[in-house]
């Protein structure tokens, strides 16, 4: 008599026959999380207003702006002057994690001669500060789109800055492009080609050259066919692609909502995000939401304003998984920071707590889930990487290092 061990064996060999293909094509199509530091926000500056120096200049201006508001911003932290500290001890550091030379809308209508002049010096600035070390430790361009009118240009663009950038010494690690007003997979598949083909020709190794996609159009979050097409760009953008960042003003305003309405906490805006999270869920490309364009300038009243609404959006954004947003201004740096920074010291002892007893099978009243503890321990990998919380203070809560979270965070063998 055939064994029910024997049945299994007999069965499982034929299901490996039958799921061989599906099996590899999910294992490619949904790695998990590339490993690495996300940076928290992205810093616009448009070209012809950068130079060597920027990261260091809205440091001081950020600092600057919290030392004339200073009670008012301490407030605005809920008192909580631990959250003030790292905040200016940041400032002082690290103020940009990541920055965007623009030669897209913030760059306005220019002519090639000047448009040529502006790669040409942003690229050696940019070169000039990684060697002074003054750089933001992420970095890129915003391109114009792929489009008829404007892919000549973007081409160019790219690839005189990135010619430029290597001719000075510069480095294209953490470097990525943007490629904005992206409408059909097909761009995708073009920027893939664009960037093997620039490889190629500055004698670069292959998988050098990144780009993220900037999701600001409806087409790319429904299509005429009724599919998401953006879900098909993640998988077409292959390992290259890194991000999906979403454009608050130019997909609010294409939908049809009112300049005085337009917001990243508008329902089409929610609507278009969750459509994102859901297409990039598995696949290693990060989120980023859009930015806000009401700036701390101007009187008291209207810095705090713009600070509280900063602070507001940044930790809804965070409360709903995007754990990167857009900055255009120096004054929004310290909410940037504040709001993170309290977003992941607030549930810090919970968390450690939770994950400590998953891990020790213990009881603690909460019976908490393999995929919940995938998500504590990421919670608390992000929160050290964004320097709101002290790798000491998880060794010493739950026993795990960064690497260690990381491998919990993102094992789906775990299952129990």
């Amino acid at each position: 008599m055939t064994t029910p061990d024997e049945v299994a064996t007999s069965v499982l060999g034929r299901l490996d026959d039958l799921l061989a293909a599906a099996d590899a094509e999910l294992a490619a199509s949904y790695p998990g999380e590339r490993p690495g530091r996300q940076p928290v926000h992205t810093v616009y500056v448009p070209a012809d207003r950068y130079d060597a120096g920027v990261v260091p200049a809205y440091g001081a201006t950020a600092l600057q702006l919290l030392d004339g508001h200073a009670e008012q911003f301490l407030l605005l932290a809920d008192e909580d002057a631990d959250v003030v500290a790292r905040v200016r001890a940041k400032l002082g550091s690290e103020p940009v994690e990541d920055l965007r030379v623009d030669f897209e809308d913030g760059y306005g209508g220019r002519t090639d001669a000047d448009e040529d002049a502006d790669v040409d010096r942003t690229a050696r600035a940019l070169a000039e500060s990684q060697q002074a070390g003054t750089a933001a430790p992420f970095g890129g361009i915003r391109i114009k789109c792929f489009e008829a009118a404007t892919r000549a240009r973007a081409v160019r663009t790219l690839a005189s800055y990135v010619a430029t950038l290597l001719d000075s010494g510069g480095s294209l690690d953490g470097w990525v492009v943007t490629l904005p007003k992206v409408t059909r997979v097909e761009q995708v598949d073009a920027m893939v080609d664009a960037c093997a083909s620039l490889e190629g020709a500055f004698d670069l190794a292959p998988g050098d050259l990144r780009f993220e996609v900037q999701v600001e159009t409806p087409q790319s979050i429904l299509g005429a066919d009724g599919t998401a097409p953006v879900a098909r760009m993640v998988h077409a953008g292959g390992t290259r692609l890194t991000g999906l960042h979403f454009g608050t003003y130019d997909y609010s305003a294409a939908c049809g909502v009112a300049a005085e309405h337009q917001s990243l906490d508008h329902p089409v805006a929610h609507h278009a995000k969750l459509v994102m999270q859901a297409a990039a869920a598995g696949t290693g490309v990060r989120l980023s939401d859009g930015s806000t364009n009401l700036l701390p300038v101007g009187d008291a009243d209207n810095v705090v304003a713009a600070w509280a609404n900063h602070h507001l959006l940044v930790r809804r954004s965070l409360e709903r998984g995007f754990y990167q947003g857009w900055d255009l201004h120096p004054g929004q740096l310290p909410t940037r920071y504040a709001a993170t920074y309290a977003f992941y010291r607030e549930a810090l002892p919970s968390a450690l707590e939770r994950l400590a007893a998953y891990t020790a099978h213990a009881s603690h009243g909460i019976a908490d889930e393999p995929a919940t503890a995938r998500a504590l321990a990421s919670y608390l990998l992000r929160g050290v990487q964004s320097g709101a919380v002290d790798e000491a203070e998880v060794l010493a809560g739950v026993g795990l290092g960064v690497d260690q979270l990381f491998s919990l965070s993102f094992d789906r063998s775990r299952s129990t």
